[in-house]
């Protein structure tokens, strides 16, 4: 890390509680077949975690294909290597611990993978370590599955697995940079991204970007272009774990953290991974009533209640500077409710204001695939671009811009509410119940008027701004009353 940070870096170490896995070597070949069905140098995949090795001549057994998976335990696979479409976790115990398969060969490819489009992608997978029987499992591209399919159609067939794993006892390893704040240190934003995915987009594209803005931000302060006022920080380490950590072993430091955002999956060519960039909101209701230009992602949501709601500034105005870097750039720039899943929630779960960057729908996601060919150099530079510029402004916020947030709250409150509107005509139009509706408004209305209170979190002098909250209030409030009457009216007439 550079030497110019003003209070340094620090790396973490701690033994693991598992041991480290790591794959070296594999091939897997038809007996009688030439050419290798998979092998470790063109699919770095085909190894499920957690797999020991094979003996050095490696193992050559017969295949039995399992297709009704209720009937695995009725059959007899001792001594052979199960094929099955499925997770090999789901089947390891039965397979292997019950019925003493020597191994396991699976295909679980999901369909946002495209598989029958990208036929040699195989998405890692994982069984549980088991020092007692000491086997292995085998993941399969769609490409390998149809040959394996159809050799099976001819007859028996006899697999020729060789697997090199290394597995011993390791440390974990976290770096956190911090960059002093020169007024109100103890208060800090935390950018984290985590280093143990194996891919180019998930998640080298996020450690990258962190450490770009964490060597940029040292410049500019070196050179006296930029004082931040808060504290900056940069944390890289096991996603979720480090990032808990971090929010729970010091009670006094978490107080403090104002803004945490995860850096996860942020700089793809879209043009050749499909899906967007997207910035993951703090829960708000269309967490809850996912509709109109609000959808999930393929990843997935589950639906959320009231009282899981955190309204707070942060998803507005991190939104609208994207979008300004996206006009600039012809960048697009889209949002999902809320799903989970990554660094953003440790904070979440301890009442710190954190959103996560990402991109979704990935036809690469976790696949051998996810190679430095998908990645943009444009979309790298504008999640930078947008983030330090969101960083800067809010490490450096005041009263002037905790005013220039409200005014955007009621900006975007406005339109969602009115958006609100015209989904609730067609849902009443449809048949759905009146109380449904006002429930929606009411939801939207008293997200917007608490998150108008966040804005106390960057002013100093609290009085004047707490009019600016009242008046912003009061004009939500008058157009959520005006929509509720409409709403009542359309459902009378």
């Amino acid at each position: 890390m550079s030497t110019y940070f003003r209070t340094g870096h620090r790396i973490e170490k701690r033994p693991l509680k598992k041991p480290t896995w790591e794959s070296v070597n594999a091939s897997v070949k038809i007996v009688g077949e030439d050419i290798p069905l998979l092998q470790h140098s063109t699919n770095r995949n085909m190894i499920a975690l957690n797999s020991y090795s094979t003996p050095k001549e490696g193992v050559n057994a017969e295949v039995v294909y399992v297709k009704n998976l209720k009937k695995l335990k009725e059959l007899d696979v001792k001594g052979k290597i199960v094929f099955a479409e499925t997770s090999p976790h789901r089947i390891f115990n039965q397979a292997i611990v019950k019925s003493g398969a020597l191994g396991l060969i699976t295909y679980s490819n999901p369909k946002y993978l495209q598989p029958q489009k990208n036929t040699t992608s195989i998405q890692f997978r994982t069984i549980p370590l088991n020092k007692e029987v000491k086997s292995w499992a085998i993941a399969m591209s769609y490409k390998a599955k149809e040959e394996l399919k159809a050799a099976l159609l001819k007859g028996k067939v006899f697999l020729d697995v060789h697997i090199e794993t290394n597995i011993y006892p390791s440390e974990e390893l976290t770096i956190v940079a911090d960059i002093k704040g020169d007024k109100y240190p103890k208060e800090r934003l935390v950018f984290s991204a985590h280093i143990q995915e194996p891919g180019a987009n998930d998640n080298a594209t996020g450690v990258g970007v962190a450490l770009e803005m964490a060597t940029l931000t040292a410049e500019l302060i070196k050179n006296n272009i930029f004082v931040p006022n808060r504290t900056l920080t940069f944390l890289w380490g096991d996603e979720i774990i480090s990032t808990n950590r971090y929010v729970k072993e010091d009670t006094i430091r978490a107080k403090n953290i104002k803004w945490g955002i995860s850096l996860d999956m942020v700089g793809e060519d879209t043009n050749k991974t499909g899906g967007t960039f997207l910035i993951e909101k703090m829960p708000d209701p269309s967490a809850i009533w996912t509709r109109g230009n609000d959808k999930h992602t393929e990843w997935g949501g589950q639906k959320m209640k009231l009282e899981e709601m955190t309204p707070h500034y942060l998803n507005d105005f991190l939104i609208d500077k994207f979008k300004e870097q996206g006009k600039r750039t012809n960048w697009v720039v889209n949002t999902n409710p809320f799903e989970g899943g990554s660094d953003h929630v440790p904070f979440l779960k301890r009442n710190i204001p954190s959103v996560l960057f990402w991109h979704f729908t990935d036809q690469f996601y976790h696949t051998d695939n996810d190679r430095i060919d998908k990645v943009s150099q444009k979309t790298l530079k504008n999640v930078e671009v947008s983030s330090l510029a969101s960083a800067y402004t809010l490490l450096n916020a005041n009263d002037t811009t905790a005013k220039s947030i409200l005014l955007n709250i009621e900006k975007v409150a406005i339109s969602r509410l009115q958006e609100e509107k015209k989904q609730s005509e067609i849902a009443l139009k449809k048949g759905d119940s009146l109380s449904t509706q006002l429930s929606i408004i009411s939801a939207w209305k008293d997200w917007y008027i608490n998150s108008t209170k966040t804005t106390l979190d960057i002013v100093k002098d609290s009085t004047n701004h707490q009019e600016y909250i009242k008046e912003t209030s009061k004009k939500i409030d008058s157009l959520s009353s005006k929509i509720t009457e409409e709403l009542k009216l359309i459902k009378k007439n």
